[in-house]
């Protein structure tokens, strides 16, 4: 990591490298513990919401509106973008952060459907578009951050803490949610169990808001201030970094949410007295994701952006049908092989993708018109994965399906960024 990054103005004081980077990291630690946890809770959540004798519909509407979140996404990106571009990065950091903080707090106070009825599912939804809402500005917001205030020469390694940040928030989501497995009995969990890694999410916002007091605006950000360029004619003149974004970040966000959260979920609901701790060993994997992260934002900044993630694409592409494989249908061990698999690969590609996105975006509409496509490309091929798989296996009988779904997101990244330029060298002041 660099001693210290670049200033935010001339004169301005200089903001240490490591101040810049858990700035970054902390808010997606939040925004990403709720996030996983919803996921690995999914069971529960959809038995208190939505009653049914079919715990596979219920499953399936908790993943709804699990998607749901990713859904609501791209508004945020929009709303809190201005607000990025036009008031400043740090202005929107802080906004973010309050917002995905109250409503995960307040998702834990919900009543259930047996409480309030038809209201619970309602107020469910709500807590949802809201969290998804603030996530459409915090994850690229803070990934637009970083990146200015970084040196060019460490761009994807001081950017990567971000990507870092959304690892450590799922690896507290499995741990929190492995722990009161092995705390809590069935019926504890379903009946109050799953409330307490959301109330526990106070210790995350009170963390993030005094990380982030006195950060400094990036000069690039105080630059994006003084314009106003009109929000559709910005959207539309980005449409070509906005695809370019869904070539670099589908498939790499698809694979994640298969590898860290559906195929636990699958494991979990298979019927066996004796096996093992699925959540245990994701929460394990999910480390070498993380180690993974930062070594591939620093090679980036070395041999270059686009054609790492060139080979990371071609890579995770060709491990997923035998990871996927080895994780819905092998032994404990074989769950373990096959995420390690995907982990390195994933984890290398989503540690580069912050700087790369934003070094493809011009400065004039940067954090607005990154999140807008940011987030619908993650409303199309993140969020909507564990619910996708669910439907393809169901549908089609066949607990492969999910990995020629992913597959086909990387042939497309692959057209995509085929043509592009590698981008290290762009300047983001332009």
């Amino acid at each position: 990591m660099p001693p210290s990054s670049a200033p935010a103005s001339n004169t301005a004081p200089r903001q240490s490298a490591v101040r810049t980077a858990f700035a970054g990291l902390i808010g997606n630690v939040l925004e990403w513990y709720d996030f996983a946890v919803f996921g690995y809770l999914s069971a529960e959540i959809g038995a208190n919401f939505f009653p049914s004798d079919n715990p596979t519909a219920q499953q399936l509407k908790a993943f709804a509106v699990f998607a749901l979140g990713f859904g609501a996404r791209p508004i945020g990106s929009i709303v809190l973008g201005r607000v990025g571009d036009h008031v400043g990065r740090r202005a929107l950091l802080t906004l973010s952060i309050a917002l995905m903080g109250g409503a995960t707090l307040g998702l834990g106070l919900l009543p259930t459907f047996g409480s309030a009825g038809v209201l619970a599912p309602i107020l469910l939804v709500l807590m949802r578009v809201i969290q998804g809402f603030s996530l459409g500005g915090e994850f690229t917001g803070s990934m637009v951050y970083t990146t200015e205030l970084a040196s060019p020469r460490w761009r994807g390694l001081v950017s990567s803490s971000t990507a870092a940040g959304t690892t450590l928030g799922f690896i507290l989501g499995s741990g929190t949610t492995a722990l009161l497995g092995s705390l809590l009995t069935a019926q504890e969990k379903l009946a109050w169990g799953w409330r307490v890694p959301f109330l526990g999410s106070i210790v995350l916002i009170v963390a993030g808001w005094l990380l982030r007091r006195g950060l400094l605006e990036t000069a690039e950000g105080e630059k994006a201030a003084g314009t106003r360029p009109p929000l559709w004619a910005s959207l539309l003149a980005d449409l070509r970094p906005m695809i370019q974004t869904f070539g670099i970040v589908a498939m790499t966000n698809a694979a994640y949410y298969l590898t860290f959260t559906f195929a636990v979920e699958y494991r979990k609901a298979q019927p066996g007295a004796d096996k093992p701790n699925f959540q245990a060993i994701n929460t394990l994997i999910l480390f070498v994701v993380l180690l993974a992260k930062p070594l591939g934002g620093w090679l980036s900044d070395i041999v270059g952006r686009r054609r790492l993630m060139l080979a990371l694409t071609v890579i995770g592409a060709g491990l997923l049908y035998a990871g996927f494989s080895m994780m819905v249908s092998g032994t404990g061990t074989d769950f373990m092989i096959g995420q390690i698999l995907l982990a390195v690969p994933l984890g290398m590609a989503l540690g580069l993708q912050g700087a790369m996105v934003v070094e493809i975006f011009p400065l004039r509409s940067r954090v607005t018109s990154m999140s807008f496509g940011y987030s619908i490309t993650l409303a199309l091929a993140g969020g909507t994965a564990p619910l996708v798989s669910t439907a393809l296996i169901r549908w089609l009988d066949a607990p492969l399906a999910p990995a020629f779904y992913v597959m086909v997101f990387g042939v497309a990244g692959l057209a995509i960024m085929w043509p592009m330029k590698e981008t290290n060298s762009n300047d983001l002041d332009a």
